[in-house]
This record gives C-alpha cells, sequence and structure tokens, in this order.
C-alpha cells in the first residue's frame, strides 16, 4: 500500500498567479505551471533566505522534498525567464495555514492579517 501523501503547509497565496512577457503569444505551449507548493519554496528559501531544512520544517515536509520541490520550481522559471514563457502558479499537494501560529515560523505572509479563510481555502483546492 503506497504511504499516504503529506501536504505541504503554505502561509499563503501569491497575489499575482500569472507573469510573462507583456505581448505573449496565444499558443498553448507558451507558459509554464509552477504548483502553489513551488512558489512557496522559492518564496521562503530566495526572498526571505531561509535554509532548505528551515523551508522543510516551515511547510512540514522533509528536507529531501523541499529540495526536489525547489530544483523543480528554479527550473521553471528558467524555463519562463529564458524562453519567455507565461508563468502560472495554481495547483499543487498543499494546505494554507491557520495563521494560529501552529508551527508557522518568521515566513508566515498571514500573521497579522484579519482576513478569515475559508475550508475550502485551507483545502488548497
Amino acid at each position: 500500500m503506497p504511504r499516504p501523501m503529506k501536504w505541504r503547509k503554505v502561509c499563503s497565496l501569491p497575489e499575482s498567479n500569472k507573469f510573462g512577457p507583456l505581448d505573449p503569444p496565444t499558443n498553448a505551449r507558451n507558459y509554464v505551471n509552477m504548483t502553489v507548493d513551488e512558489y512557496e519554496t522559492i518564496r521562503l528559501i530566495d526572498l526571505k533566505g531561509f535554509t532548505q531544512e528551515e523551508c522543510a520544517t516551515q511547510m512540514n515536509v522533509a528536507r529531501t522534498t523541499v529540495q526536489g520541490i525547489y530544483i523543480e520550481a528554479r527550473k521553471k522559471l528558467a524555463e519562463s525567464l529564458v524562453n519567455g514563457k507565461v508563468l502560472f502558479i495554481e495547483g499543487g499537494e498543499y494546505r494554507l495555514c491557520d495563521r494560529l501560529g501552529n508551527g508557522c515560523g518568521r515566513g508566515c505572509h498571514r500573521h497579522g492579517r484579519g482576513r478569515g479563510f475559508t475550508d475550502n481555502e485551507n483545502r488548497g483546492d
């Protein structure tokens, strides 16, 4: 029997989920899809300065899992930048944190925000 999937904890969704050239071609092959959990590794490691170990703790997964997610995210960023493809951030295997400080640390975007979240948002669907 396969091991149950472990959800990756994400502290916020991106404010924008589409990036790319100003006049993108309409060809369906000219886009790259990054998952929300891949976005979270980029945010924590490259923007917040976390180590992979700290990122893994924040996301509630193993360091080796973070390493794999991070490698894929960097490839997708490079493909978008170098080849002028539109980058979409959506989907993935994640759950939003509950804002209650349960394991959330210095990288949590949701601390101090007044907005409540629904169950649908917490599922990451």
